[in-house]
């Protein structure tokens, strides 16, 4: 299983870091902390976009 630092899933998410720190901190998206060291799985970052699709108009 592979598993994404903040600064790996940012980049593939196209997003800074500190957002993606910040909502996993708010536990406002999905991560995994291993001990203090936070991590993403690839299913974390798809339920991320996932949550983001907003339904066209």
């Amino acid at each position: 299983m592979r598993l994404y630092t903040p600064a790996e899933a940012a980049r593939t998410l196209a997003v800074k870091e500190s957002w993606l720190r910040r909502q996993a901190g708010v536990r406002a998206i999905p991560c995994t902390f291993l001990g203090k060291h936070l991590r993403f799985s690839e299913d974390d970052l798809r339920e991320i976009v996932r949550r983001g699709r907003r339904p066209p108009r």
